[in-house]
């Protein structure tokens, strides 16, 4: 084994530690979505020597690839968090190969490198001060019955059918069941999930237009998949969190009601933008498993009865 292989290996291993610290520490940022991975493509090339542009291409594939399993086999992360990342890990990586083969190729420039030092401990200091900003996601859906009908299958709704969408047989939380207790603001309703209940205080009581409620208990939003059975990494816990909700009925038309459903939260992974892509999604699919229930209960459809 070369110089340059030791050597690499070396700084591959110590970049997969930090990555696995700031992990089990919950730093989930820039640093370890964004850095890291560019810099496993560029360790990769060099560890390769990669000799072709496709060459570099191909050796930062395999960083990802190899860090991907390693978090797996280790069980620091499941499959879906790991299937998440992957898609922005591939390209930061290419982006990190690219800038080491370049280097590589005008090794007069190598020195210019350096300053590349200063990113992680600046990129740690921004993951570390930055705060949770807060997101929106509404969904609606037409209902043939009336607001006053909805409204009653709004505050409470029996049990919902198993999903059978694929995305929630992963692993993700899906909502079972709500019922409350009390009426009125001060009432507390509880959506319960696959991971555990939501306790929501009623903050607006205006039937049959509007029930707000704040949200003072989130649970897990996903089980994660892993060959040691179940894993709980941080991000499980504190970094997707449902601040605020709402129903809003508006009636329509020929004694239709169309209804609002509006989720306002908050999550701790960066880049923001990139995972609330995943989140916006995941949770208009569970407006959507919600509001389609509450749908077949008002029209007194076949689908509702359990």
């Amino acid at each position: 084994m070369g110089f340059r292989t030791v050597i690499g290996v070396g700084v591959l291993a110590l970049g997969l530690f930090a990555a696995l610290g700031l992990a089990r520490s919950g730093i989930y940022g820039f640093c370890l979505f964004a850095l890291l991975p560019m810099a496993l493509g560029g360790i990769a090339v060099w560890i390769h020597d990669s000799q072709t542009a496709n060459e570099a291409r191909w050796s930062a594939f395999a960083s990802v690839l190899v860090a991907s399993l390693l978090f797996l086999l280790i069980g620091a992360e499941g499959v879906i968090c790991i299937a998440m990342t992957v898609p922005i890990a591939t390209p930061l990586a290419l982006v990190g190969a690219a800038i080491a083969f370049q280097l590589k190729r005008e090794r007069k420039h190598l020195r210019r490198a350096g300053i590349l030092l200063l990113l992680p401990p600046a990129s740690l200091a921004w993951d570390m001060n930055a705060g949770m900003p807060l997101f929106e996601v509404r969904s609606a859906i037409e209902i043939n019955a009336p607001p006053e009908t909805v409204w009653q299958n709004v505050v409470s709704f029996s049990e919902l059918p198993e999903p059978q969408e694929w995305y929630f047989r992963t692993g993700l939380a899906y909502p079972r069941r709500a019922h409350i207790e009390g009426s009125g603001p001060g009432a507390i309703r509880y959506c319960e999930f696959s991971t555990g209940p939501f306790v929501e205080p009623i903050e607006t009581w205006d039937p049959p237009r509007l029930l707000r409620f704040s949200v003072t208990e989130n649970p897990a939003p996903m089980e994660e998949w892993s060959p040691y059975g179940k894993v709980t990494p941080r991000h499980l816990h504190g970094y997707l969190v449902s601040e605020k909700g709402q129903f809003r009925l508006t009636r329509l038309p020929g004694n239709r009601t169309l209804l609002e459903g509006t989720t306002w939260y908050r999550h701790g992974l960066r880049p923001a933008q990139y995972w609330r892509l995943w989140s916006d999604a995941i949770i208009h699919r569970i407006h959507l498993r919600v509001l389609n229930h509450i749908q077949a209960l008002s029209e007194g459809t076949r689908e509702a009865a359990v």
